[in-house]
């Protein structure tokens, strides 16, 4: 790794986080992929040589489990989904230079060496710990074959993640209250030995290496909590028969956890394309043992794995540590939370059945907002943008360039491109090569649009329609420009938008790929004569806008009355309490009179909250779903008897009551004043 700007003389990999091959994907995951995409595209584009690498994550028992609910054996069943995958990358222009998974002889030898290496060094120990077990059936619960409540927060938590709540890693033995999802059985813990990596012996270097890291400020900023505090050892390994068994002379029938071979994927991709490719064109050891340029893609709810765990894993094992990581924010929708169970998604085969083009959804995604930032979609704020941004600015400059220039001139008027305009285009170049380096791919991809709405400008001032009767000559300078122009926006755009550019590109008469060009081409002559082009972009027109409106309304509110968590079906059967027992809990009408956030949590907020009597400070995982703002002198259902708990490292003293994924505040109606009891 070097600290010099890109391009550089090493090589770079670009990973992405790997989808778990157990499920159908949705745009919330196609953010991460596109921005890595477009990320190696761009660092092509301007000379760095790249590799982009990933993989299906095989094992875990997020795999196990789904497949033992469709009656299949892990392998079979996430081999089926690893194939699915290969059509919606395909379709998205996702292109891979090695796509792999975690359950292939490379990944397994290539983790159990790094494993071993570290054992080696005695950063691994034998360490006793305390495991969900269910007791009726007598076998172990790992991870998510287990829920309770999470211990940090008291949230809804599976056996490895408090995901309802404040996101934490959790380790075995941790989850309170614990029940098997197998049988529903209330599971016990029991004394078993497993494999702990002495991450503690790397915090001086993780300390370090924070400080180095390159990329999106919540992946430089999240972990310092972990890194900064007191470093907790990480247990390696888990109680289930479906993964990679843990390196050793011993005798054990424990595997890896999954997030050590998972990470060790993008080594194993990376060997792969070498392998297949030959080292003279990419060297995988030069790559990760000696200086190339790592840039992870990750969704931001996996930072301590890749910022934490995993640096100190390569530093322990002699491979490069990473020069970035990019942490995606989430896909909201319709400006709520996506919840696959209840199929409130917009799913990838579903933006394929209609038609629409994949590089839309492309530019959508790397232009709405800043990357780390939660974005949030909807048919109606897609339509805007692509019939403002891309058809009225972006298509419409290139299509009456384009076609100007073929009927008037046949192709590219016999003028040099003005001094004015050349100068204009190496400033877009530059924006884009300095977006790049910040890791800016929203920049990047608005340098071209910017570009072309320049265009628009410059070809509806000089009016060449006109002066091609009156200055003939000033006209072919006119369109002699602007093509120069709509060649450097293609170049600009077509990381973003790859198969529109390079439609364009060969429109233009161009011979080679567009994407084998660098930015230098943009100052390069387009070709003599091409022929008669067609309109980029096809406007979504408000009828198309309702039946993709319609359709989605369908589907969520089918899907609610068929699933629903409060349909007569599900809480017919719930367990009951007395009125005496209801009657203990103490409900009243509170106040927000302050927010702030809490340092390392991307969900929760902090309130200070009136409730009559006194004031108090409430932990909410609310943050997502409101700005802090809003929330003051907003009146809300406080619980007020419950036992304190310390969330984050700060004590909440009191619950405050929403509803639903959306976390949908419970208020009042009229205007109850703080305090007041709820009966």
């Amino acid at each position: 790794m070097s600290a010099n700007s890109f391009p550089t003389n090493n090589l770079a990999v670009v990973t992405c986080g790997l989808p778990y091959a157990n499920g159908n994907l949705h745009i919330g995951h196609m953010r991460t992929y596109v921005t890595g995409d477009t990320l190696s595209r761009s660092l092509r584009k301007i000379g760095q040589k790249t590799a982009f690498v990933c993989g299906s994550d095989m094992h875990g028992t997020p795999v196990a489990v789904n497949a033992w609910k469709e009656g299949k054996h892990p392998k079979e069943f996430a081999l089926s989904w690893h194939e699915k995958y290969k059509q919606p990358f395909l379709g998205m222009a996702i292109e891979f230079d090695n796509y792999g998974h975690t359950d292939d002889e490379v990944n397994t030898m290539l983790t159990r060496e790094i494993v071993k290496t570290l054992d080696d060094s005695n950063h691994i120990y034998d360490k006793e710990i305390l495991v969900a077990w269910d007791p009726l059936e007598n076998q172990p619960l790992p991870d998510r074959y287990v829920e309770g409540a999470c211990p940090h927060c008291g949230a809804n938590a599976r056996g490895d993640e408090c995901d309802d709540g404040c996101q934490r890693h959790l380790e075995p033995g941790e989850i309170l209250n614990p029940k098997s999802i197998i049988t529903g059985n209330d599971a016990e813990y029991r004394n078993k030995s497993h494999k702990f990596f002495r991450i503690s012996d790397f915090q001086d270097y993780l300390q370090g290496f924070i400080n180095r890291l390159e990329g999106t400020a919540n992946a430089k900023n999240q972990p310092r909590e972990w890194i900064e505090g007191s470093l907790r050892d990480w247990c390696i390994t888990r109680d289930i028969d479906w993964g990679i068994p843990y390196p050793g002379a011993e005798e054990t029938d424990l595997v890896l956890y999954v997030w050590v071979d998972a990470v060790v994927e993008y080594i194993s991709s990376t060997k792969q394309y070498s392998d297949r490719v030959g080292s003279a064109t990419f060297d995988w050891e030069s790559a990760w043992k000696k200086n190339g340029e790592i840039i992870h893609v990750i969704g931001r709810d996996i930072i301590q794995h890749h910022a934490v765990f995993w640096p100190a894993m390569l530093y322990g094992s002699g491979y490069t540590e990473p020069r970035a990581i990019m942490a995606t924010g989430f896909v909201n929708l319709n400006k709520k939370a996506f919840s696959t169970s209840r199929n409130r998604a917009i799913w990838v085969d579903d933006y394929f059945s209609e038609k629409l083009d994949p590089d839309l959804l492309r530019y959508y995604l790397v232009t709405v907002g800043s990357l780390q930032d939660d974005i949030d979609f909807s048919w109606s704020n897609f339509a805007d943008k692509v019939n403002g941004e891309l058809v009225g600015n972006t298509g419409n400059f290139l299509y009456r360039s384009l076609l100007f220039a073929h009927r008037e001139y046949g192709g590219t008027p016999q003028k040099l491109v003005s001094e004015t305009v050349n100068k204009r285009i190496q400033e877009a170049i530059t924006e884009f090569s300095d977006s790049i380096n910040k890791y800016s791919l929203r920049s990047s991809a608005l340098a071209g649009t910017k570009l072309a709405q320049y265009g628009n400008a410059y070809i509806q001032q000089n009016e060449p329609w006109k002066l091609k009767k009156s200055n003939p000559d000033f006209a072919a300078q006119v369109i002699r420009d602007c093509l120069q122009i709509c060649k450097a926006v293609c170049i600009l755009l077509s990381p973003t938008m790859p198969n529109t550019t390079q439609k364009i590109w060969e429109e233009m008469g161009e011979s080679n790929s567009i994407h084998q060009v660098t930015l230098i081409e943009a100052l390069e002559s387009p070709p003599i004569s091409f022929n008669s082009p067609s309109e980029p972009f096809m406007p979504i027109d408000d009828k198309k806008l309702k039946d993709l409106n319609s359709k989605l309304d369908q589907r969520i509110n089918h899907n609610s009355t068929m699933g629903n968590e409060n349909s007569p079906s599900e809480t017919s059967n719930l367990n009951r309490i007395s009125f005496e027992l209801f009657q203990k809990l103490d409900l009243r009408i509170g106040k927000i009179l302050e927010t702030k956030e809490i340092s390392g949590s991307e969900k929760l907020l902090l309130l200070t909250v009136d409730i009559g009597s006194e004031t108090r400070q409430i932990v909410a995982g609310i943050r997502k779903f409101y700005t802090m703002d809003d929330l003051i002198g907003k009146h809300v259902v406080v619980a007020t008897n419950l036992e304190k708990a310390t969330i984050f490292g700060t004590e909440s003293d009191g619950m405050v009551l929403a509803a639903g994924d959306s976390a949908d505040l419970l208020t009042t109606h009229g205007d109850s004043s703080p305090g007041e009891r709820i009966r």
